[in-house]
């Protein structure tokens, strides 16, 4: 029986455990993130990889950097034929890499050679992309740079998020994994060099993506607070004070006020001004040190004071 270690770390990795698992493969180990602090309380929260491999009844690994540590040995020790990464958040050194007689193979949320690197989800959405997919590929010490084994395409909607796609690509994933791992354990499967002329990257997402620029045109914009939806929520300021968005949509308006101007108020939402002729209508949003509540609220509320002409930045 082929004996695989499975390395994931978020939501997206889940099911693809279970199907694992389901489909009769030996999973000898799971290899997640550490327990992160969650929430403004901070509670101490397992990965969704930790808790689904719990439920199973696996053994769980969780280094803090895999790289020259004790569970890094713990895993060689185990002999696997077969690595299996989805999102698991760390590079494999190359030592490990060189274990597994079928090799590792990563479960990669886009269609390479676009969108290597960590964030393919939300870089796609925020592109303004039209389709996406997922590739399962054999991993090299260069960043999502091995051969393509098989590929899966999924159109993006206008109405998707970051959220919705990862459930999408978590389904396609495992529906594609499932498929494709009888021929890597026979060794008859296919293997695809990637076109290096067509490589684009997505890095993780920094804080400084997170803040709207109003200078854009609305449909940018909007792509940026689904592509940021539900994390880790785009944001601009008011007063000098943080305000995340976290749901819009883009309007049709007639004003030439410059863009961040508050150019509409109804009561259930507002209309902010951006650099083209459409705006952005508000409809969800997260005051500092305030719970996001919808528009409605927030103008019945914190936001009572919020006047035409007024700016975001």
């Amino acid at each position: 029986m082929t004996n695989i270690v499975f390395m994931g770390t978020p939501a997206f990795s889940a099911p693809i455990l279970r199907m694992l698992v389901e489909e009769g493969y030996h999973v000898s180990a799971v290899v997640t993130q550490p327990d992160r602090p969650v929430g403004r309380k901070k509670v101490l929260t397992a990965p969704p990889v930790k808790e689904e491999a719990v439920k199973l009844g696996l053994t769980v690994i969780q280094p803090t950097k895999l790289k020259g540590s004790e569970e890094l040995q713990q895993i060689i020790s185990l002999k696997p034929d077969l690595i299996v990464t989805a999102a698991f958040g760390q590079l494999l050194p190359k030592e490990l890499l060189e274990i597994p007689e079928l090799g590792c193979i990563n479960v990669h949320a886009s269609l390479l050679p676009a969108y290597r690197g960590g964030a393919p989800i939300h870089q796609a959405i925020i592109d303004g992309q039209e389709k996406t997919g997922v590739t399962i590929m054999y991993m090299e010490e260069k960043l999502d740079a091995g051969d393509i084994i098989a590929q899966s395409e999924t159109s993006i909607d206008h109405t998707d998020d970051t959220g919705l796609l990862f459930d999408k690509l978590s389904k396609v994933g495992t529906i594609l994994l499932k498929e494709t791992l009888p021929s890597i354990v026979s060794k008859t499967n296919n293997r695809i060099k990637q076109d290096d002329t067509l490589v684009t990257y997505a890095k993780n997402i920094s804080r400084e993506q997170e803040r709207i620029n109003w200078d854009k045109p609305a449909l940018a914009i909007h792509n940026q607070i689904r592509g940021l939806h539900p994390w880790p929520v785009s944001y601009t300021m008011l007063e000098d004070q943080p305000v995340k968005i976290w749901k819009a949509d883009t309007i049709q308006i007639n004003t030439k006020e410059r863009p961040g101007t508050v150019v509409k108020i109804e009561s259930d939402y507002f209309v902010v001004q951006t650099g083209m002729e459409e705006a952005i209508r508000i409809n969800e949003l997260q005051p500092a040190g305030k719970k996001k509540m919808s528009a409605e609220d927030y103008l019945r509320g914190v936001g009572s004071k919020l006047r035409i002409g007024d700016t975001f930045e």
